[in-house]
């Protein structure tokens, strides 16, 4: 077993000890490995190891990467950083599903662009729970009418909502932030009469404390990678 594989199945299990802890089924949490700034070779050998799920915030990167590993057919790219408008085609293209929408423009563009080679792409929306004036994402405040706008763009499927805590060694703060985007989600599926089921939140040094407060996605580098250069 390579570094990486050893790695994935001590994430893996300690995301089944979170579930069993939580009392979930650990079959609700996918494992999103995030590969930005990895070589494609450290993508096959996740690939490898079971992972099918891969996170990247750098479009070109991603175009790269996608290129070298084409005949990886059930890979599928999620996209997790801001994307200017101008990189939309690249999301189009090779994304199988978007992570951080936060723009009524951004979602314009896109719907354009899928209309075109008629497909639907995906959409988690970004909110800024911890308050962080450098950190992308929707007011909480600002949700609401936000996915009502995104009914006027058809081909982006609003699957749930995605955020990044605050970067704290108190469990306390960065539970809050959790907490907070199940409030929004649980007010968008009384406006809605359910929907909303994902809830992309934790990374490697909280993705357990997310898992207690409901995530349905992980998104883990540097515990299955080691740390960035």
């Amino acid at each position: 077993m390579t570094e990486v594989g050893g790695r994935i199945d001590h994430v893996r299990a300690e995301i089944a000890a979170a579930c069993v802890e939580a009392g979930r089924d650990p079959r609700e949490v996918r494992l999103l490995a995030v590969t930005k700034t990895r070589p494609a070779q450290t993508v096959r050998e996740a690939y490898a190891s079971g992972c099918r799920w891969f996170g990247e915030n750098r479009l070109q990167e991603l175009r790269d990467k996608s290129a070298e590993l084409s005949d990886l057919g059930d890979l599928s790219w999620s996209v997790i950083g801001h994307v200017q408008r101008n990189k939309a085609a690249v999301v189009v293209d090779l994304a199988a599903e978007l992570q951080s929408l936060d723009s009524l423009d951004l979602a314009a563009d896109l719907d354009r662009r899928l209309e075109a080679v008629g497909r639907t792409l995906d959409v988690l929306v970004q909110v800024n729970t911890s308050g962080e004036a450098t950190k992308s994402g929707l007011a909480p405040g600002d949700v609401d009418d936000f996915t009502l706008a995104l009914r006027g763009y058809p081909r982006l499927v609003p699957r749930g909502l995605m955020t990044i805590a605050l970067p704290s060694t108190d469990d306390r703060e960065v539970a809050a932030c959790f907490d907070e985007l199940v409030a929004v989600r649980d007010r968008l599926r009384d406006r809605d009469g359910g929907g909303w089921d994902d809830l992309s939140m934790g990374m490697s040094g909280d993705f357990r404390l997310a898992i207690a407060h409901g995530s349905t996605c992980v998104r883990i580098g540097s515990a299955l990678f080691g740390p960035r250069d």
